[in-house]
């Protein structure tokens, strides 16, 4: 089983020492030659004075001047070592002190100069915990019959020596290859490589999924052990599993999926269901797919899994986090019994949820449909006979129901953000941050808001009982991010205030796309405002999502494609298997610890001491784990989409567009092609027209003698002059356009 210096670091603690047996089976380690790497790995570690030994024992040895932090360094060969907490200063490492780290490796790094007001402290890199670049994507060179791999990437200083430099390498020169990396730099030694597969002869022959894939190290196919361990699963239903489950069989049970390619397996994780109470309030069951039934903790499925972290989709690609096998045994189908959990909430008349419940399920599907079926059968009122029933529900569904839901939303200050096309394969927010909204297809925005309220309730429901967890939280965006959005706000004379100078706040974005909508430049307004947004972040301790107006949050509906939601999932079945409802045996009577109405009632801990403690275990190394997996997901399927945009205006060159002035600086500025979203940059040296200063008090570039201005919101007609494929850069130059300059331009 493969594992990094990091993975052994993270099953130990400076206050508990651990068995070597433990850190085996924790590994997976089972083969000889496991074993002797992970003796090998423990011997230097404690050698360093990373660990210490004691009886047999492992334990971690933490100094106050070395930190655990990512490596980001630059084309001239400076680092910065970026530490996991968010206001913890960033680490300056000269190219000396680098100790062969490569960019965006795990380090543990020893200050060696304390920061000043004016300068960040200084540190050199003490270890190596775990590599970031396995492989390259690298162009192949051939100098006096020895051939090297030159990475792509200009932040990875070095070339790697080719393994088997004989006549198979002849084709590959000057060719975009994808290099393992067979041994890192060691001393004076440079690093050996061996190529996979060449790709084509430049970043344009090669397919983009290929390089995508490539260039962030994504894994291509499961190993035979976890093929192999997947293939042995029992994925009967025993009839003792039934009776500890709430039987859901009989009530009236809807999927409603994304309609894909016919080629790719769909992953089917969630139902609903919708019913009345007694005293006639709308119930709603959102259903979940219980993964966690079928992938055991510390399996080598379950390694797996947290490894990868995340499904990755990329257009018709998808770089699934389970084998399809499991997949199979999970999805959810027609006439077909499945394990489930089951969130369940009870809404007043207002959309307010007044009460929740989770409970572990079984259900059996009645209809899949797709949106677009949806979309049809609720706007024309009329399907088949044999659905009459079901579009009753769906009515009810998403004329009633979610409504409301989103108006609750929108009152707490929450906005939508509207998009063109359907990036986002899951069914809360994903990665986009907020709820996005389709004016093709509403019933998706809709479903979406329910969703992510069952991630509201179930984060709030493990906040009440104390149980350890993982938030989904979302940061405010800073204020230089949105400064020029505000700015180009302003000169498209759109009326808008902030509500406090002070703080930013969910209902000033909410109030910024009110304004969108008096625009011409509607639509690219939407996409800058996106982009301002921060990325997801996951943590131990409950904090608020700036994009969905929440006080708190957690991601849970996809357990088969985030090894987050999966999580949650284990902290939920030990609840229901574990949970002390009464605070000693002497009280007749218990609470129902699956229920909101016992929030408030609970002085005592829920959970037994042992299984409290297995659970936090290495929680702190696995959040860390997981935001840089979302975060290598989030810049791989941003990247496919680059350059899917980079290969359309190639296709475009010597073209003119019309666009809107998005970002202005002393080399340029940027202009936003509405019609296809792509960004490019008109270089101030194309300007031959006069000679243009930047003013940076009025964000504009201003001709001397002409006394042109190109500011932020002005259009102009740009030609497509080049690309750059791979770096996804598109250089355009003014045909026309720009504005009037006043005198305050020329002021100081």
């Amino acid at each position: 089983m493969e594992f990094s210096i990091a993975t052994i670091l993270s099953h130990l603690s400076a206050d508990k020492l651990v068995p070597g047996k433990v850190l085996e089976k924790k590994l997976g380690c089972e083969e000889p030659e496991e074993l002797e790497k992970l003796q090998i790995s423990l011997d230097v570690l404690e050698k360093v004075g990373v660990v210490t030994k004691e009886f047999g024992k492992y334990r971690r040895v933490m100094e106050e001047d070395v930190v655990e932090a990512k490596l980001r360094c630059s084309s001239k060969g400076f680092c910065f070592a970026i530490q996991d907490e968010e206001d913890a200063d960033d680490i300056y490492i000269r190219e000396s002190h680098l100790s062969n780290a490569w960019n965006s490796d795990r380090v543990l790094v020893k200050i060696i100069k304390e920061g000043t007001r004016r300068r960040s402290p200084e540190g050199e890199v003490k270890l190596i915990v775990e590599r970031a670049n396995p492989s390259v994507l690298a162009r192949v060179v051939e100098e006096k019959g020895e051939y090297n791999a030159v990475p792509l990437d200009d932040r990875l200083l070095f070339e790697l020596n080719l393994k088997n430099n004989d006549d198979s390498l002849i084709d590959a020169v000057n060719h975009l290859v994808h290099v393992n990396v067979l041994r890192y730099p060691i001393g004076q030694n440079p690093p050996l490589g061996k190529v996979i597969r060449v790709l084509g002869s430049d970043a344009e022959a090669a397919a983009d999924t290929d390089i995508v894939s490539s260039k962030h190290d994504l894994p291509q196919e499961f190993s035979e052990r976890v093929l192999q361990k997947a293939s042995v699963i029992n994925a009967e239903i025993t009839e003792a599993e039934i009776q500890q489950r709430l039987n859901l069989r009989d009530l009236l049970t809807i999927t409603i999926e994304q309609e894909i390619s016919k080629d790719l397996n769909l992953f089917i994780e969630n139902a609903f269901t919708l019913d009345k109470t007694e005293d006639n309030h709308w119930r709603l069951g959102i259903h979940i797919v219980d993964v966690a039934h079928f992938v055991e903790p510390e399996t080598h499925l379950d390694r797996e899994a947290r490894k990868r972290g995340t499904t990755v989709h990329l257009g018709e690609k998808i770089i699934p986090m389970l084998p399809e096998i499991v997949q199979n045994y999970c999805t959810l189908v027609p006439d077909v019994d499945r394990l489930t959990i089951s969130v369940f909430l009870i809404f007043d008349e207002k959309g307010q949820v007044m009460e929740s419940q989770i409970q572990p399920s079984i259900i059996r599907v009645d209809h899949s449909l797709t949106y677009k079926e949806v979309q049809n059968m609720i706007g024309t009122g009329s399907t088949k006979p044999e659905l009459e029933t079901t579009l009753e529900l769906l009515s009810h569904l998403f004329f009633e129901l979610a409504p409301l839901v989103k108006a609750q939303r929108l009152q707490r200050g929450g906005f939508d953000i509207t998009l063109d096309q359907i990036t986002s394969y899951f069914k809360d927010e994903g990665r986009i941050g907020a709820i996005a909204s389709y004016a093709s297809l509403p019933v998706l925005s809709l479903m979406t808001e329910l969703m992510v309220l069952v991630g509201k309730v179930v984060a709030q429901h493990l906040k009440e009982l104390q149980l350890p967890s993982i938030y989904c939280t979302q940061a405010k965006p800073d204020w230089d991010e949105l400064e020029d959005l505000l700015k180009l706000v302003a000169n498209l004379k759109l009326d808008f205030h902030l509500e406090s100078e002070d703080e930013l706040q969910s209902v000033d974005y909410y109030h910024l796309i009110q304004e969108f909508g008096k625009s011409d430049y509607e639509k690219v307004l939407h996409y800058l405002l996106l982009n301002s947004l921060k990325s997801d972040k996951y943590t131990q301790h409950p904090s608020s999502h700036f994009g969905l107006a929440l006080p708190i949050y957690t991601h849970c509906v996809s357990p088969g494609q985030r090894y987050v939601d999966l999580q949650i999932q284990r902290i939920l079945k030990a609840l229901f298997q574990y949970g002390r409802d009464r605070r000693h045996s002497r009280v007749s009577k218990g609470i129902d610890l699956r229920s909101s109405t016992c929030y408030g009632e609970i002085n005592w801990n829920v959970l037994p001491p042992a299984i409290q403690t297995y659970l936090e275990g290495d929680l702190h190394s696995l959040i860390t784990h997981l935001n840089e997996r979302e975060k290598i997901a989030q810049d791989a399927e941003s990247d496919l989409a680059g350059l899917k945009k980079a290969e359309k205006m190639k296709d475009c060159t010597g073209k003119v567009f019309s666009g809107l002035i998005t970002g202005v600086q002393s080399y340029g500025f940027f202009v936003q092609i509405e019609d296809s979203l792509v960004e490019g940059l008109v270089h101030v040296s194309s300007l031959k027209d006069d000679w243009y200063e930047y003013r940076s008090r009025h964000t504009c570039l201003v001709g001397r003698k002409n006394r042109t201005a190109y500011r932020l919101g002005d259009t102009v007609e740009v030609e497509v002059k080049s690309v750059d494929y791979y770096r996804q850069q598109i250089d355009l130059v003014t045909v026309r356009g720009g504005s009037d300059a006043v005198d305050e331009d020329f002021e100081d």
